[in-house]
């Protein structure tokens, strides 16, 4: 399993909020079934399969695209551990926090 970061930046909109393009792409994700997410203040969490990943990421990047926007801009930052491949985004927010528990 692998673990992404993903961040779309939509440049050249009249409005500086990004809420409402980030809402579709959040219902565009509640829409499918390849990848878990999670929203937080500054992306969303993804987990799966590096190609369930990728892909999901391909069609995101295209959402501002369809209402207008001239230019997309998309951070993607990518994690895989192929000598654990079943660790989660849960398990590594865990992991830090159990070390942080024994200082």
């Amino acid at each position: 399993m692998a673990t992404a970061d993903l961040t779309v930046i939509a440049l050249g909109r009249n409005d500086p909020s990004a809420g409402e393009y980030i809402a579709e792409i959040h219902r565009r994700l509640a829409a499918q079934d390849r990848v878990r997410y999670s929203l937080h203040a500054m992306g969303t969490s993804l987990e799966g399969t590096t190609e369930d990943i990728l892909a999901v990421v391909g069609e995101l990047h295209a959402v501002p695209f369809e209402s207008g926007i001239p230019r997309v801009y998309t951070v993607l930052k990518l994690d895989e551990r192929r000598d654990r491949p079943d660790q989660s985004l849960d398990d590594k927010v865990r992991s830090v926090e159990e070390r942080l528990e024994d200082d």
